[in-house]
């Protein structure tokens, strides 16, 4: 294992370099926060892959292959349809607005008063995110070092927390484009072709595995449905991917190189439920579907490969771990901190600004981990995540956007009661169960449409002013300049 070792620890130390480079660069909170807003399309492509494709999407993708089948890539195809639809419909438009969270965009649609609970909403989830790749860290160290599972989450979110405090979103997108291709090496061009080879190929395991296993609906549509409603919308409205979509140039980089990446994480879906079904093939009788790629690659691939897919794995824990932290700071310090302690200002992009984002990083991710090493059940955690985003801020996000009788009102409405029963709802029914997402979105809808009809409409102002940031005219927008080597 010593090739292997070497080839994670070079890696590793590789992530910290470039969190110092990348703090070289970010002076200002734009640069800071959205690294300026100067992304080109093949950084915004591989960058965007990166963060989606996380350890659930590497880890528990291949397990579902294991468990289904081809149908097991139903969960990381809804997120690659999730980013596909906001690439095509809303990321031009979201760029156009040049904020810095979609707690400044819900103020900016509806005349101010909708961010701090909003803001609580979106922190919740994007702090259970940032806990779910966390805790991740404890499977691959495993099987890397034989490690104990806290010092394992101690030591990769360390690595994660040091380079998004030097250098904020520089830093991780910088790491974010090699852990792109790393993924892409160890996952797609790797193991994919080994595993398929060393089941006998697709003919052996059809004649092995029963025939559901490539039956494309074979997970049941009730789940794909499930999954639909909560990956792919939130992949609409989640602040880890609207602060990704900032990051862009223009508006046309926002859109195509969105869609790349977007087509991207659908042939990733169906590279891991390939997998898992090889998997499946080779051992039938492992104790857990997320053991599978783990066992693939420890037991299959020739030393130094299995360094790189090892690689591949922690990448994709990485990836989604830094932007949730990321995420997770901006809107602690930006939505609720600011605004509770009264100091909300006009995009100051000052020292000032920088070290408090520093600092709000630095201490998100000490919490993360810390709840990271209190909790064990990964799927819950990620299924409270994202039954509060759905339940509670799909309908008054989206609602902003496509609806202009859309009320303050009626968007607080929506949080509240959407938030409240889907909370009500995972107590009753219990957390995993489809419910508690279904029926909060109903409703907040409910909540959404009554209370915007019954009160006053949106300023006129206030709409004017929304519709000229969405084209990108508003003389209040700040100067940011593109340097022309970009």
């Amino acid at each position: 294992m010593a090739v292997d070792y070497t080839v994670i620890v070079v890696y590793l130390a590789g992530m910290l370099a470039m969190g110092w480079w990348g703090m070289r660069r970010a002076k200002s909170k734009s640069e800071f926060l959205v690294a300026g807003r100067r992304l080109g399309p093949a950084m915004y492509s591989g960058t965007m892959a990166a963060i989606v494709l996380g350890g659930a999407s590497t880890i528990g993708g291949v397990g579902l292959g294991y468990q289904y089948g081809l149908s097991g890539a139903w969960m990381v195809f809804t997120i690659g349809l999730g980013l596909l639809a906001l690439s095509v419909f809303f990321s031009a438009r979201i760029a156009r607005l040049r904020v810095y969270t979609v707690s400044e965009m819900l103020d900016l649609r509806y005349g101010g008063r909708a961010g701090v609970i909003s803001g609580v909403v979106m922190w919740a989830y994007t702090l259970m995110l940032a806990v779910t790749s966390t805790i991740a860290y404890a499977t691959i160290f495993d099987v890397l070092f034989d490690m104990n599972r806290t010092v394992a989450i101690i030591l990769g979110g360390s690595i994660v927390v040091a380079y998004s405090t030097l250098g904020g979103m520089w830093s991780i997108t910088l790491t974010d484009m090699v852990q792109f291709v790393v993924k892409t090496i160890g996952v797609l061009l790797l193991l994919l072709p080994i595993a398929v080879v060393k089941a006998g190929g697709f003919s052996e395991m059809k004649a092995k595995l029963p025939t559901g296993y490539f039956d494309p609906l074979g997970i049941g549509g009730e789940t794909i449905f499930t999954y639909v409603l909560i990956y792919t919308f939130g992949m609409l409205i989640g602040q880890d991917i609207w602060q990704r979509v900032f990051t862009a140039r223009n508006d046309r980089t926002a859109k195509w190189g969105g869609t790349v990446a977007g087509t991207y994480c659908l042939a990733y879906a169906l590279a891991g439920a390939v997998i898992g079904t090889a998997a499946k093939v080779l051992y039938p009788k492992l104790g857990s579907p997320d053991d599978a790629f783990a066992t693939i690659v420890k037991d299959e691939l020739p030393v130094g490969v299995r360094g790189l897919v090892l690689a591949a794995a922690l990448a994709a824990v990485m990836s989604t771990s830094s932007g949730a932290l990321i995420a997770c700071a901006t809107v602690a310090n930006n939505d609720i901190w600011s605004r509770l302690r009264g100091a909300v200002r006009r995009d100051g992009d000052d020292h000032d600004e920088v070290t408090g984002n520093r600092v709000f990083i630095l201490v998100m991710g000490l919490v993360v981990i810390g709840t990271a090493i209190a909790l064990n059940n990964v799927v819950e955690a990620l299924t409270v995540a994202y039954n509060l985003l759905v339940g509670g801020l799909l309908v008054p996000i989206l609602g902003g956007l496509l609806w202009k009788r859309g009320t303050v009102q009626g968007a607080l409405a929506s949080v509240i009661v959407g938030g409240l029963a889907v909370v009500g709802l995972m107590a009753g029914y219990g957390i995993l169960a489809n419910e508690p997402v279904y029926y909060g979105l109903l409703a907040s809808l409910a909540a959404y449409v009554a209370v915007s009809l019954a009160t006053r409409p949106t300023d006129e102002t206030v709409l004017a002013t929304w519709r000229e940031r969405l084209a990108g005219r508003s003389p209040e927008l700040p100067s940011e300049p593109v340097p022309a080597h970009q």
